[in-house]
């Protein structure tokens, strides 16, 4: 508690009317002592896991070559923009999914590689690697770690197994999955609001904005346009949320009741997919700028997912069994393609975001770790032989980006995913003797 109490009190935040709005970093703020003691003044490093449900068609996903170069297979198309940016992994997988005879929810340990316990009255999962980073580093900020979704829980059974399985990728201890919050108001407020989550009827710039013009002669006029910048996302977050909750249909999963049996003003759930995942990435990138955590998942949605995705254009039925089990018919493969490629294009969209914003002569992407995957690497078959696994930015100089690494013939022992565990562990402050199914660090991961 004391390590939270000096970092908190060496930020500057702006207030106003109850409320405390955390600055992002500033190169300029620790002329007059607000920066965090970080080494040098250098931004802190995030970590950050995207989740879709289902796999992918093993034929489309691959890359090959390096930098900007690098090519993709169909599915993963949507990473060329970002090439550069990226280490694509080929090979890693869990030991003890491979072996498990549930052939979805038995997979559902990516961040954890424990084994998924079969039995119907004992839920456990394992400590996932982001909780266990959360729990070390967590007190340097306001929120340990943060789990977000775009789907809610399911509380239903599917082979004889609990769905909170597949409703959660985070899980706080081995038998207790972190609170995901699917609401972008909620997670809005967690971020800006009264520190609590309690929604605020005032926009939150207004309760501020007096402050916000006292610090303006104070810091460089580098800091001004970021300062601008920042608080525009804010005000363009807010609205967007405004709007989101008052659209006519919805999309996607469908909730037991067509309209809340209860009031909560402006905080409904965005009324299509696209935009609640752009919400909560836009979030996501927010809690990283306010430095409010530094440790995130979100899930783009559950395993065994019903998610209607007819927002793209041509695609209709529902992710897991029209879509996913296809039954190798062109047309429906087709759209599964598509299906995969929406996915990555919501990775792609979070790391161009954070490679837009500056924190000194280096990005927010420069200063992250971002890792997306599925729990299942064919999704027809719900293969586990290895996971689809990607990288992006460069964990504060650590991470030598524009590559491929192929672990596929290095033999099981190497291959392991939770080896890439252990190496992001110890990059984010936490070493453990063992993670998982294995003891080692992944070879050739860092620069």
């Amino acid at each position: 508690m004391a390590n939270k109490e000096s970092y908190s009190s060496r930020r500057h935040f702006l207030r106003g009317a109850g409320v405390a709005l955390a600055l992002p970093w500033m190169e300029s703020l620790p002329l007059f002592g607000a920066e965090t003691p970080a080494a040098a003044g250098k931004p802190p490093v995030r970590f950050a896991y995207v989740y879709f449900s289902n796999g992918v068609e093993p034929a489309h996903w691959w890359a090959k070559g390096a930098g900007a170069g690098m090519e993709f297979g169909p599915a993963a198309a949507p990473l060329k923009p970002i090439a550069e940016d990226l280490v694509f992994l080929r090979g890693l997988y869990h030991q003890n999914a491979f072996s498990s005879t549930s052939p979805h929810l038995g997979r559902m340990n990516v961040l954890s590689g424990e084994t998924v316990s079969l039995d119907p009255n004992q839920i456990r999962v394992g400590t996932t690697m982001d909780q266990i980073i959360a729990k070390e580093i967590g007190g340097r900020t306001a929120i340990p770690g943060m789990a977000l979704g775009i789907e809610p829980n399911e509380l239903r059974l599917e082979d004889g197994l609990s769905m909170i399985y597949g409703s959660a990728v985070s899980w706080a201890t081995p038998t207790k999955p972190a609170t995901k919050e699917i609401y972008p108001a909620r997670t809005f407020d967690q971020l800006v609001g009264d520190g609590t989550g309690r929604r605020l009827d005032k926009s939150i710039l207004d309760a501020v904005l007096g402050d916000a013009k006292g610090l303006q002669p104070k810091i460089s006029p580098s800091d001004k346009r970021k300062m601008t910048e920042y608080l525009d996302s804010i005000r363009e977050i807010e609205t967007r949320i405004e709007k989101a909750g008052k659209q006519e249909r919805l999309e996607g999963w469908r909730p037991t009741l067509e309209k809340p049996n209860m009031p909560r003003p402006a905080n409904e759930l965005p009324q299509n997919v696209p935009d609640h995942a752009k919400l909560m990435l836009d979030l996501s990138v927010l809690a990283f700028q306010m430095d409010k955590t530094r440790v995130l998942t979100l899930m783009l949605n559950n395993d065994l997912s019903q998610m209607n995705f007819k927002f793209l254009e041509g695609v209709r039925g529902a992710l897991h069994l029209d879509l996913t089990h296809n039954g190798h018919a062109p047309e429906l493969e087709a759209m599964y393609l598509k299906t995969n490629q929406w996915h990555v294009q919501q990775f792609t969209y979070l790391v161009q975001k954070l490679k837009s914003i500056d924190e000194g002569g280096s990005s927010l992407l420069d200063n992250s770790l971002l890792m997306a995957s599925s729990s299942l690497f064919d999704g027809d078959t719900h293969g586990a032989d290895q996971l689809p696994i990607v990288l992006a930015g460069k964990a504060g100089g650590a991470l030598k980006t524009g590559r491929v690494l192929d672990y596929l013939e290095k033999g099981n022992d190497n291959r392991r995913a939770c080896s890439l565990h252990l190496s992001i562990m110890d990059h984010m402050g936490v070493t453990l003797d063992r993670f998982g199914d294995t003891d080692k660090r992944l070879e050739g991961l860092w620069a």
